[in-house]
Parts: structure tokens; sequence; C-alpha cells
């Protein structure tokens, strides 16, 4: 083995046949050992830490992944995790990896960690049972992200999901859907503040559009439908009911100039019974059909005076002129 051998000197008695030079020599190599070991497991250390932060960036810096987590910032951590073991990358079956805190007695993912996968998409925050839980962050591989309550890999609470496009809604969600109360804002300037249910629109809400017109009334479905006022930028208003948008049912037409329509509409046309009214008080009942007068009508006039009318879709009868309101 040599005479440099450092088996050789873990018992000094094997020494005698070694000059003082050698042995000095052989104590400055034990004692140069003693005092880089401390230096050789920072740098073990450190180049594990270079090499999983490298294939960190790798992974997670797609063009528009990386562009969302630049105009977001880095993830806030807010509460501390204690008795967790940090580890490595994992990496799964399906080439998804994991980097951060694990649960050393069950082994599974707790506490503090960011998940990884082929597509660009990485989800950093907290975890519980192997499973995102607590505050957390996803952010996709299109570049769309949610950052909020998580419950069971699920978003669950209070969150924010924000689309490449710009749109933004805030609120509520239960089993990954919108759902309870909140804000849905469009690029446009458009926007929705109310009920969803198991991600629709669904109950009361109001919604305003960039044009000026607004709606306050029911949803189904994302639909306009049920009880609700809708208002127009030049003034004219309808409150009443409604059925997949449009005006169905019983409802109240008001125009800017004072004209008022009381009656039925089936698919936002006047059908069925109804009054239409003039600011000077004169007032016509009858029926109509497809937006037109239709059939037998009275006119009341603001002095009391009454007249049976006859309309055909529109035109009284015996006349040319046509008087559709």
């Amino acid at each position: 083995m040599g005479t440099l051998c450092e088996s050789c000197l873990k018992d000094f008695s094997n020494t005698k046949a070694l000059t003082e030079l050698e042995i000095e020599k052989i104590r400055r190599i034990q004692k140069n050992r003693v005092v880089l070991q401390p230096f050789i497991k920072i740098q073990a250390v450190w180049r594990g830490y270079q090499t999983r932060k490298k294939l960190y960036m790798q992974l997670i810096e797609t063009p528009l992944s990386k562009a969302t987590e630049s105009k977001l910032g880095k993830f806030k951590y807010t509460i501390e995790t204690f008795g967790m073991e940090k580890r490595g990358p994992f990496r799964y079956p399906n080439k998804s990896i994991y980097i951060g805190e694990w649960n050393p007695k069950t082994n599974l993912r707790e506490g503090k960690g960011i998940h990884i996968w082929n597509d660009g998409s990485y989800y950093e925050g907290y975890w519980r049972l192997d499973k995102t839980n607590g505050k957390g962050r996803l952010i996709h591989g299109d570049g769309d992200v949610y950052e909020g309550d998580w419950k069971d890999d699920k978003a669950e609470g209070i969150g924010i999901f924000i689309h490449t496009d710009e749109t933004i809604y805030e609120g509520e969600w239960l089993n990954d859907k919108q759902h309870g109360q909140g804000i849905e804002r469009w690029p446009d300037g458009s926007w929705y503040k109310g009920t969803y249910y198991k991600g629709y629109k669904q109950g009361y809400g109001e919604f305003y559009w960039k044009d000026g017109s607004n709606y306050r009334g029911d949803f189904v479905h994302n639909d306009l439908e049920g009880k609700g006022t809708y208002n127009w930028p030049n003034l004219r208003s309808y409150t009443g009911l409604w059925k997949n948008n449009k005006m169905h049912g019983e409802g109240v037409f008001r125009w800017n100039d004072g004209r008022l329509y009381v009656g039925s509409y089936i698919d936002d046309l006047k059908h069925g019974v109804g009054e239409f009214r003039w600011p000077d008080g004169k007032v016509l009942k009858g029926t109509w059909e497809k937006n037109k007068q239709n059939g037998e009508a009275l006119i009341v006039f603001p002095d009391g005076q009454r007249k049976i009318t006859y309309w055909d879709m529109g035109k009284q009868i015996n006349t040319d002129e046509d008087v559709s309101f």
C-alpha cells in the first residue's frame, strides 16, 4: 500500500519504521483532511442547490408562465412550517417533479413546495397529506394563473383567477369552480358582480357593459333569466321577465321621451295583451303579435273619450297609415 498508507496510521505503533520527516508529512495530510471536511460538505450542498435551481428554472421558464410570474412577482409564504424535511427534486412516473418539504413520518408532501409539470405548468404553495392544501399559486403553461385557497388539490375558498387576456375573476370557489359571491372583469371594461353556482353566473347579479348598458337581476346558467332590469345607454329601459337573454313574459318598457309599454313579450317582441301609453295621457289597450298591433283595440284619449279601432299587423284598418308602436 506504500509508506503513506492512511490505514497504517490508525495505530502509531506501526510507525517505528518511518522517519520523522515521513511521520510529519502524514500528520499534515490528516490535519488538512479534517479541516477540509466541512468545506467539502458545504460545496456538496451548494452544488446540489445549484443543480436543483438550474433544473427548476429550466422547467418553469416557458415564455408564457415566465411572463406571468414576472408580472405577479414571487409567491409569498406567510406561514412557517416546522418538523418537515427538505429534500431534493423528486421525479414522478409522469415526469413531473416536486421540490420542497416532506413529512418524515408519513413520507408525504407537506409544508412548502413546488410541483412542476412537463407543459410548464407549476404550483407553488402549501401541501398537506400529499395534496395542495392552504394558500398556493398555480401557473398554467399557457400563462393563466390561480392564486388563493386550496383544498385537496382543488381551488376552494377565496381566490383570484387571471387569464392571459387579462380577464379576471376574484371571489369564492368550491370544488375547482366559481361558487358563491364574486366579481369578474374583462379587458374592455365590462364587469359582473354577483352570485355563481358551480362555475356559472346564477342567482342575483349585476352586469355592466363597456357601451354603458347594464342589467341587474336574475341569471341562470350565465343567461339573463328571471326578473331583472336592463338599461340602455339612450335611457331606454325594460323591467320584467327574461328567458335565454331575451325579454319574455310580463314587463314594462320605457322610452326616453316618456312613452311606455306594459304587457307581454315573447322572444324580445311585444306579443299578447298590452297597453301603450303616450306622455300626453293617451292609452291604447289591445293585443300585439310579433311586435305589431293586431285585432281589436281601445284607444282612450286624454279628455276621456274612447274609440274602438281594428288593426292588421300594425296597420289600422281602412287607413294606409302605419301606426305601429
